[in-house]
C-alpha cells in the first residue's frame, strides 16, 4: 500500500536524523530562527501580499512528512489543499517525472506529442466519459466546464443567446478568477473586484428544495456543485443529496457539473466523492492530486454530446496536454489505483474522526468529514483561537491551516498509518492544552 521500503529511512536511520536534530537544536537555537527568518524576509518583502502562511520555511517532503530549513519533521496535515494525495515526492511519480523532463516537456497542441492520446484514453476509460479536455489549474479546469456548459445550453438546449443561467451554491469556492469570484459569497473574494459577470445564481447548499425551485427556470443549465465543500470547512451534505440532486438535473435537463478538484481522487475514501452516491456528474472537474503535487495539471471530463460543442479554436491552453503532465498524471491516478489509497482513507479517516471525537475537548465543537477530508470547528471567545492553536500544532510538529476563521482541516496524505494518527493526535491534544 505505501512507498518501497529502500525508498523510505529506515528506523534506525530516522532516530539517528531526530538525535542530530536535537543536537544541532541545543547548540544553534539562534541560527535556527535566523535561518527561516531569512527566507520570510524576503518573501514579505518581493511577494505579493495575497496569503498569509502560517510562519515555517519548508525545504523537503516525503511521505507524511515535510521538513523546515532547520531540520525540523512536521506531520503535513493540509497536503497542499489535497493536490500530495499521494505523499510528498512518491518514488514512481518522480521518477516518471525526471524521465519525461528529460525526453520532451512541451509542444504546444499546434503539433501532436506521444502521450497525449495515452493520458486522454486512460482517464476516460478510468472515469467513464467519451473525451476529456486537458487544462492546468483548477480553476481553469472551472472556467472550461462552465463554458461547455454555457455552449451545450445554446446549441443542444436550444436556450436563446446570452440567456443561459448556471446555478451555484452559497459558500462555494471554486477558484479566484474574476468570473469565477462573480458567483462567490465571501465578502473577501469579491470586494473591490467588480464589475462581475452575469449569467450565474446563488442557491443554498444542500438545500433540495432551493434547487428544485430554481431549477423552474428553464434558461438553467448547468448547477455547479462541491460534493463536499473543502475552502468552507469541510461542510458534508445530507446524505442522498448529491444523487437526488443530480436527478433532479436530469428530469430538467441540467448539467449536474461536480467540482471534484479537491475532493476527488481518493480523499474521500472514494475514488471520486460522488462514488458514494453513485453520481454521474454530466461535467466533472479534477485537479490538484492529478498530478501527486509535481506541477499543475487539471481535466476536464464529459461525453460527446457536451464536448464536442467547443470547436477548434474556441477554447484551449498552452500547456494543456503537454507530455510533461499527461505522462505524470497516468503515474498519479496509477499510484491510486496500485495503493489503494481510497480504501487506506476511507479506514483512517473515520479512526481519525473518532480519534478527534474521543477526545471530547471542550473547545471542539465540531468534528467532521468524510475519508481523510476533515475539520474541526474551533469554540472559544477568542476569534484567533483556531490560528493560535496551528501555531502550537506547528511548534509540536504538525501542520494545519484555519479556514474561515474557526474551522481547521485535517487532510493528511491519504497513506497516513494508523500509528501515525495516534501519533497526530497526541499533537492535537497537547496543542489544545494552549487554548
Amino acid at each position: 500500500m505505501f512507498f518501497k521500503s529502500e525508498n523510505r529511512r529506515t528506523i534506525a536511520s530516522e532516530k539517528n536524523f531526530k538525535i542530530d536534530c536535537l543536537v544541532l537544536g541545543m547548540i544553534s537555537t539562534a541560527f535556527t530562527t535566523s535561518a527561516s527568518q531569512v527566507y520570510l524576509e524576503k518573501e514579505e518583502r518581493f511577494g505579493a501580499h495575497n496569503y498569509h502562511p502560517i510562519p515555517v520555511v519548508i525545504d523537503r517532503g516525503e511521505g507524511v512528512f515535510m521538513w523546515d530549513v532547520e531540520g525540523k519533521r512536521y506531520f503535513d496535515f493540509l497536503s497542499g489543499y489535497s493536490a500530495v494525495n499521494q505523499g510528498h515526492c512518491h518514488p514512481k511519480i518522480i521518477q516518471t517525472l525526471i524521465e519525461q523532463a528529460q525526453t520532451l516537456t512541451l509542444t504546444s497542441r499546434a503539433f501532436h506529442n506521444n502521450w497525449f492520446g495515452e493520458y486522454a484514453e486512460y482517464i476516460t476509460s478510468l472515469f467513464g466519459y467519451d473525451k476529456v479536455l486537458p487544462m492546468n489549474t483548477g480553476v481553469e479546469a472551472v472556467e472550461t466546464a462552465l463554458k461547455l456548459a454555457r455552449k451545450w445550453a445554446y446549441e443542444v438546449k436550444g436556450i436563446d443567446e446570452n440567456n443561459a443561467k448556471i446555478l451555484v451554491c452559497t459558500h462555494n469556492f471554486h477558484g479566484r478568477t474574476l468570473n469565477v469570484v462573480s458567483f462567490s459569497t465571501d465578502p473577501s473574494s469579491k470586494r473591490n473586484f467588480g464589475p462581475f459577470m452575469p449569467g450565474y445564481e446563488v442557491i443554498p447548499f444542500n438545500d433540495l428544495n432551493a434547487l428544485e425551485a430554481a431549477l423552474q427556470d428553464k434558461n438553467v443549465c448547468g448547477f455547479l456543485v462541491e460534493p463536499i465543500q473543502g475552502e468552507a470547512g469541510v461542510v458534508v451534505p445530507d446524505e442522498g443529496y448529491l444523487s437526488k440532486a443530480a436527478a433532479m438535473c436530469q428530469a430538467a435537463n441540467v448539467l449536474f457539473i461536480a467540482d471534484e478538484i479537491q475532493t476527488g481522487l481518493a480523499r474521500t475514501g472514494m475514488m471520486l466523492a460522488c462514488d458514494h452516491e453513485a453520481v454521474r456528474p454530466d461535467i466533472l472537474i479534477l485537479g490538484k492530486a492529478l498530478s501527486g503535487g509535481t506541477l499543475p495539471v487539471s481535466a476536464v471530463l464529459a461525453d460527446d454530446e457536451i464536448m464536442l460543442t467547443i470547436k477548434a479554436g474556441e477554447h484551449g491552453s498552452t500547456y494543456g496536454g503537454n507530455p510533461l503532465a499527461c505522462r505524470v498524471a497516468i503515474a498519479s491516478l496509477q499510484v491510486l489505483k496500485e495503493e489503494k489509497m481510497a480504501e487506506n482513507a476511507a479506514i483512517q479517516g473515520a479512526y481519525l474522526r473518532k480519534k478527534l471525537l474521543d477526545l471530547n475537548h471542550p473547545h471542539i465543537s465540531i468534528v467532521r468529514g468524510k475519508g481523510l477530508l476533515n475539520a474541526i470547528v474551533i469554540d472559544h471567545p477568542n476569534k484567533e483561537a483556531a490560528w493560535d492553536l496551528c501555531l502550537k500544532m506547528k511548534d509540536n510538529g504538525l501542520l494545519a491551516k484555519p479556514t474561515h476563521g474557526d474551522k481547521i482541516r485535517f487532510a493528511p496524505p491519504l497513506i497516513i498509518t494508523q500509528e501515525h494518527i495516534d501519533e497526530c493526535v497526541e499533537i492535537i491534544s497537547s496543542s489544545l492544552a494552549s487554548l
